[in-house]
């Protein structure tokens, strides 16, 4: 049985594939359209997945949408005819509803040789996520919970995964929501773009929660863990706030009203300095979050009786919130899969299906790597056709003899603090470079966040970068010891090794860790091992292999990408290309 899932006409568009119960492929549309979250209808993230399982349209028997306009109708009905919106946000969803039932048609002009003969499943939304969480999940039983933004009318759902059956036991609907809360206030702190809700929780270490009272009173915690918002400081239950999902990035209108700069104070302009009421803005909101977080999945421990926690929808991306789930409640492990936003969903949808129709579990999902992959024939065809591009550019390259002497190689550069681009096999599913399309410096470097930001990423020096550790070494160098392959939670680093690993190291002691298995990543895997004989330090500094577009899926855009910045090495394959001395002289005179 073959199924393909989607999540279109959203933010973070995506497509995979999975055949007998196995996922063979996923991917983000935004890789392809290199346009950051991008929303549409992701028809090159399809032709991947189709391409990557040898199949064609025509072979697939089911496709899934994580997305079901019937869902939640009497609660939408209730709304319309008590709270009587503005027409303009009515008109706005019916346009949403049209653009999902016309999919099958878009499949059958994007890949001609005939109709679709799949069935089509549409998936509650919040359903998807919980399935995203779970199915994939190493546990044969679990509290699973969804919180994000909205989507099918709710923002959160909860419920129990046990074996193959999966229920959903409660939500909370539309207009509250966690994740549109985190949203408004972002877009306050002058931060406008979709997702940019982790520069809020980069900043908010920086502050104090001085204005955690005003926080409390535009979200409201209630007894057993629901929540609600005081309307009064938002504008998306009663007017349309414009955005664009289509064919593009995502664009959303102002979230907040007047009332909510009132309490706060004026919103802060993007070219704005940030001052320190603002880092105190983003901890209170931080803190905030966690309030409701943990007001929610607390009973849910209680009530079930369950020590695993099974995490997914946009704000399951709350790295800092879910590293302290075990330290706040009686969770004893926590599972988030790699793309646990709506990227996800297409997964979700996916194995939603499977189940429905009698599948069984079967699937874990331990590693994030279910992109695209190129051959070394491919990758030295590339480096073959721009040799005189890389020639001007002052650099050479070399082929590695082995794997061993190409790791040893590469971690003798890392550890001289080179900044090298490591470009490996199949390409990341999720938002987080994991060490396929990543950059990987020193994280005993001091300056290394400086070096970084100057020759590539020339982002907000308050946001930090991640280790890539390796999984035996966890407990030695974090005050937790779990598994976390994606980089979804953060840990606080041992006291006395917070001054070995500056680099990684947050302004609260934090770390948000990323654990590396041999079995996963066996070149990854090896890299570390040989910075490690030659450093003593298990772990390295892993960032995204980017500058200001998403993670390059491609080798022409690593390539690009090595050529136009001050990065010392780029390891493609088993090829290295290295900036010769005077060459990296003269990129740097010209920054």
């Amino acid at each position: 049985m073959i199924i393909l899932g989607l999540n279109a006409f959203h933010a973070d568009s995506s497509a995979c594939l999975v055949r007998d119960g196995q996922l063979v492929a996923a991917a983000e549309e935004e890789r392809f359209r290199r346009i950051k979250h991008w929303a549409g209808f992701p028809t090159a993230a399809i032709a991947y997945c189709l391409a990557e399982a040898g199949v064609s349209l025509r072979e697939v028997d089911h496709v899934a949408i994580n997305q079901d306009s019937r869902a939640n109708q009497l609660k939408k009905a209730a709304y319309v005819v008590g709270q009587r919106p503005d027409l303009g946000l009515v008109l706005g969803r019916l346009k949403n509803r049209r653009a999902r039932t016309q999919i099958p048609e878009l499949l059958a002009k994007a890949f001609p040789g005939g109709a679709p003969r799949a069935e089509f499943h549409a998936v509650e939304h919040h359903l998807a996520h919980l399935s995203s969480a779970f199915d994939v999940s190493p546990f044969d039983a679990a509290v699973v919970v969804s919180v994000d933004g909205f989507g099918d009318f709710a923002s959160t759902a909860w419920g129990v995964g046990r074996g193959d059956d999966l229920q959903i036991e409660g939500r909370i609907y539309f207009p509250h929501s966690l994740g549109l809360f985190y949203q408004a206030l972002t877009q306050h702190l002058g931060f406008p773009h979709y997702g940019d809700e982790y520069k809020v929780m980069g900043l908010a270490p920086y502050g104090q929660p001085r204005r955690l009272d005003e926080m409390r009173k535009i979200v409201r915690l209630a007894p057993g863990g629901s929540f609600e918002l005081d309307l009064a400081y938002f504008r998306h239950h009663r007017e349309r706030t414009p955005y664009q999902w289509d064919g593009g990035a995502p664009v959303f209108a102002d979230l907040f009203s007047e009332a909510l700069e009132d309490l706060l104070g004026p919103r802060r302009r993007p070219d704005e300095p940030i001052e320190d009421r603002h880092r105190d803005i983003a901890r209170s909101v931080q803190a905030m979050y966690e309030e409701a977080f943990f007001n929610l999945i607390a009973p849910l421990q209680a009530a079930s009786g369950l020590t695993n926690l099974a995490l997914a929808g946009g704000c399951a991306a709350n790295s800092v919130a879910n590293g302290k789930v075990r330290r706040l409640t009686k969770f004893e492990r926590v599972y988030v899969q790699a793309a646990a936003g709506d990227a996800g969903g297409a997964l979700g949808a996916a194995f939603q299906v499977w189940r429905k129709l009698g599948g069984r579990r079967g699937f874990v999902m331990d590693h994030a790597l279910w992109g695209p992959g190129f051959s070394d024939h491919e990758l030295a065809s590339v480096l073959g056709a721009r040799s005189a591009e890389i020639a001007a550019g002052g650099c050479r390259i070399r082929r590695a003899t082995e794997q061993a002497a190409l790791c040893r190689e590469t971690a003798a550069a890392v550890a001289d603090g080179k900044v090298v681009g490591w470009f490996q096999g199949r390409m990341e599913w999720g938002p987080r470079a994991l060490g396929a399309r990543s950059i990987v410096c020193d994280p005993r470097r001091a300056d290394m966040k400086q070096i970084l930001n100057a020759k590539i990423k020339r982002r907000e020096s308050f946001r930090p970068f991640a280790p890539s550790v390796l999984d035996r070494a966890v407990g030695d160098w974090f005050e937790e010891d779990d598994d976390v392959p994606f980089m979804t939670q953060v840990f606080q680093i041992r006291e006395e090794k917070r001054p070995l690993i500056p680099a990684v190291t947050h302004v609260d002691g934090s770390g948000r860790l990323q654990t590396v298995h041999r079995a996963a990543n066996p070149r990854y895997y090896a890299l570390i091992e040989a910075f490690e004989a030659l450093t003593g330090t298990p772990m390295v500094l892993n960032t995204s292999f980017n500058e200001n577009e998403p993670v390059v899926c491609r080798p022409e855009e690593a390539l690009d990408c090595f050529l136009r910045t001050r990065m010392d090495l780029l390891v493609l394959g088993d090829h290295i290309v290295e900036r010769l001395p005077a060459a990296a002289d003269a990129v740097l005179a010209k920054v």
